[in-house]
């Protein structure tokens, strides 16, 4: 485990927070951390308004920055690496790793795909994600230009993405399609988690099976929609969740029992390829990477 730089989380005081004091207001938005820990960071001079150290009873303003200076910690490893598979003035195209978060969170900040790529180019902003163990392309955009249009094009479901994942069992159709809804349940390791939920949003992937192998099979996947973990809870929800998912049991939801969060490792899963218009050239562009060996077809 390496240690970070530490993070200042920065935030706007709402007008409904408008006259609370600063202890009560940390305490309220983040109970997750107790008041007396909260105190203690606002006495260690870690609590700021408007760049102004202050005392734990000062009231708040609507409109004043908050500013928790975290110091430095320890994250958890990850394997710090990315290649360059297509880049340009607006584009920016890369292999992310199984094992590397795309974005901070859950303990992760310096370990992550977002601070690597942005010590190769300040400015890229990725237009997606891919779940810590799911490896494969990510995209970023290089200018504000190229982001905006291809933040509208991924609204309008014109990228075309392409997975391949390692589902288990025996697929009884050579391709099928899964539309099962997914929204937030009611988890206790987590309070509430995205799984397979009828009242939760539509969802749509295209599985093909690629190669049949001994108690699971290597599957090609098209989503039209991105819901977290949409292809583990769809595989799951029509009966094939992917091999060694620790989390997403047939149905498409954890099992009754489980304590799995949703980035602990053992699934297959990778984003092979994207299509996409240029947001500058106005062309058709697709983008490839390659999959490692256990997504491989055996046949080439």
């Amino acid at each position: 485990m390496r240690k970070n730089r530490g993070y200042d989380y920065r935030e706007i005081i709402g007008a409904q927070d408008d006259g609370s004091s600063v202890l009560d207001y940390l305490a309220r938005r983040y109970a997750h951390t107790s008041r007396d820990s909260w105190r203690a960071r606002v006495e260690a001079a870690r609590v700021l308004l408007d760049g102004i150290v202050v005392a734990s009873d000062r009231r708040l303003r609507s409109g004043e920055e908050l500013i928790w200076r975290r110091p430095a910690w320890q994250e958890p490893d990850a394997p710090r690496c990315f290649a360059i598979l297509f880049e340009d003035e607006d584009l920016l195209a890369v292999a992310k790793p199984a094992g590397l978060p795309t974005l901070p969170g859950g303990g992760f900040l310096d370990n992550t795909l977002l601070a690597l790529v942005r010590a190769y180019d300040a400015e890229a902003s990725p237009l997606h994600r891919l779940g810590r163990w799911t490896s494969g392309l990510v995209l970023f955009a290089r200018t504000p230009e190229s982001r905006a249009r291809l933040s509208r094009a991924w609204r309008e479901r014109s990228v075309l993405k392409r997975y391949l994942a390692l589902a288990s069992g025996r697929a009884r159709e050579r391709e099928f399609a899964v539309s099962v809804p997914i929204g937030r349940i009611p988890y206790a390791p987590l309070e509430r988690l995205y799984a397979a939920s009828a009242r939760g949003k539509p969802a749509l992937s295209r599985v093909r099976v690629l190669e049949q192998r001994d108690g699971d099979f290597l599957a090609e996947v098209k989503i039209e929609t991105g819901r977290p973990h949409q292809i583990r809870i769809h595989l799951a929800a029509a009966g094939h969740p992917l091999a060694g998912d620790p989390l997403y049991g047939p149905g498409g939801t954890p099992g009754p029992a489980s304590t799995a969060l949703p980035g602990d490792p053992g699934y297959h899963l990778h984003a092979v390829e994207l299509e996409l218009d240029h947001p500058g050239k106005r062309s058709r562009l697709r983008l490839h990477c390659p999959a490692p060996p256990p997504l491989r077809p055996a046949r080439g």
